[in-house]
């Protein structure tokens, strides 16, 4: 026990010795360190602040040579501007020594004008007296050689211009008067076509439509075809209008051709009678019916021959007189009326004793030029002597025909006849209707105008006159050219016909395509 508490004892006091004894060797240790730290921190900051200066020192020497190069710059560019300056300054210094020496020249040769012009001005002033002078010389001799004071040379000469002045007035109001008078008679005439337009008379109705009965109602919408096609190749082939309206069972077809008025109803009342409507139907039935019509106008013609009893005409002659059943003049039919000629002139030849039947055969045959003249040029005079000259007919026929309205001479009693006979078949009460005649031949100028121009097939006046159909050949004209002949189309009517309102001008191209399958 004693020895376990001397252990105990000794360790306590080694540990009461050792103790303190670490305690100062750890407290010397950590000094140390601490110094060599601090030391290293001051040679550290020491470096650190070494180099900012150097830094600081470099930045310096920078900024002053940046400093220098700007002021270098800034000099330079001092130096440019100012000589520019001064180069500028030295120009307008010569401009203005030049315009100062040009203003010098020009002054010292205003100032030559002057002293020139003061002595022409002196010169001037001495002929200008000498011409008054002479002047008063040339006066008094004049008054002694006219024996006229000047006052009454100045009355005399006053009397002489006015007396001019009143016949040049004269001719002026002459002339504007005669103006007047024109537009006065053009106004009038577009005043009296506005009014024949206008009212509808009976006779004028009668004689450009038609109409063609219907089985019933339906039949108009079958005429009409889908979407319009029916009515609109029928009015193309035909030239003529088709009007269908609230009429029950009826069509009324309008034209003023009546050649065409009549195919367009025999063809419509064919394909009635058919039932098939189609394009194609109806350009095969338009066909039927114009030589249905041709047949029918040679057949007119014979029967004009035989009622007159004239023989030995020239078949083309008679086909044209059949044709004449289907023009009038001024309303009157021209197939009836020369038929009528015919007979007069058959009457008053057998009372004075001349050839019957010469007068009968110039009598029928002396309109015969008015079944062409919308498709010939000249009047109907000329057209008719042609024909009857190409068909050998004789002279005494061909005077009758050139002089039955006095234009030419008569050479032969038998045409002094049928000018009778045609002069009293025309005053014949209710025989003519000038304004019909009037309206027609407008309709027909519209079309021969029409078809004078090249590419043009063929062309159709409808609408009472109002639009003008033109039908083109395909391969004449293409689609950029129908604008083109559109618009001289309608200069031309513009420049040649009288009208009222406006004229639609309606170019139609149509292309086929035909193909057959075998």
């Amino acid at each position: 026990m004693p020895e376990l508490v001397k252990i105990i004892l000794a360790i306590v006091i080694t540990l009461v010795i050792v103790a303190p004894l670490v305690w100062i060797a750890a407290i010397s240790y950590r000094k140390k360190v601490y110094e060599e730290k601090v030391g290293n921190a001051e040679d550290k900051a020491r470096e650190i602040i070494d180099e900012a200066l150097k830094t600081a020192e470099t930045k310096k020497r920078e900024a002053l040579l940046e400093a220098k190069e700007e002021s270098l710059r800034t000099k330079n560019e001092l130096e440019k501007e100012t000589k520019e300056r001064r180069a500028d300054l030295q120009r307008y210094e010569k401009r203005v020594l030049t315009k100062e020496e040009t203003l010098d020249r020009k002054t010292e040769a205003l100032e030559k004008k002057e002293s020139k012009l003061s002595v022409k001005e002196a010169e001037l002033d001495k002929l200008r007296a000498e011409v008054e002078e002479l002047h008063d010389r040339r006066l008094q001799e004049l008054e002694k050689i006219s024996g006229l004071t000047s006052e009454q040379a100045k009355d005399y000469l006053l009397k002489t211009v006015e007396d001019e002045v009143k016949h040049e007035t004269a001719m002026l109001v002459k002339e504007l008067e005669s103006k007047a008078k024109e537009e006065a008679d053009k106004k009038a005439k577009d005043y009296v076509v506005t009014a024949i337009q206008k009212c509808a008379a009976d006779h004028v109705a009668e004689s450009t439509i038609s109409v063609v009965q219907l089985p019933n109602d339906e039949m108009k919408g079958r005429i009409i075809g889908r979407e319009g096609r029916n009515i609109r190749t029928l009015e193309t082939m035909t030239g003529v209008d088709l009007i269908i309206d609230d009429t029950p069972e009826a069509v009324i077809l309008s034209g003023f051709d009546p050649i065409r008025r009549e195919v367009a109803r025999i063809a419509l009342e064919k394909l009635i009678v058919d039932g098939r409507i189609h394009p194609a139907r109806i350009e095969e039935m338009v066909e039927k019916a114009q030589k249905e019509v041709e047949v029918m106008i040679r057949e007119e013609g014979e029967a004009a021959t035989l009622e007159v009893g004239v023989h030995g005409i020239h078949p083309e002659l008679v086909r044209l007189l059949g044709k004449m059943k289907f023009r009038t003049s001024y309303g009157q039919n021209a197939l009836k009326h020369s038929i009528e000629v015919a007979h007069l002139s058959g009457l008053l030849a057998g009372e004075i004793g001349v050839d019957i039947k010469m007068a009968k055969r110039a009598g029928l045959l002396h309109d015969i030029g008015k079944s062409v003249d919308h498709e010939m040029e000249g009047s109907h005079i000329q057209i008719g002597v042609d024909l009857c000259r190409k068909y050998k007919e004789s002279p005494i026929v061909i005077n009758a025909v050139e002089s039955h309205h006095g234009d030419v001479e008569a050479e032969t009693l038998i045409a002094c006849i049928v000018q009778a006979a045609d002069t009293i078949s025309a005053a014949r009460p209710g025989a003519r209707r000038e304004t019909l005649e009037t309206y027609t031949n407008r309709l027909k100028q519209l079309e021969d105008i029409t078809n004078s121009f090249k590419g043009v097939d063929k062309s159709f006046a409808i609408q009472a006159g109002r639009e003008v159909r033109v039908m083109v050949v395909p391969e004449a004209i293409s689609d950029a050219d129908m604008v083109l002949l559109a618009r001289d189309l309608s200069k031309q009517i513009e420049s040649e016909l009288e009208y009222p309102g406006q004229i639609k001008v309606n170019v139609i191209r149509e292309s086929r395509v035909i193909d057959y399958a075998k």
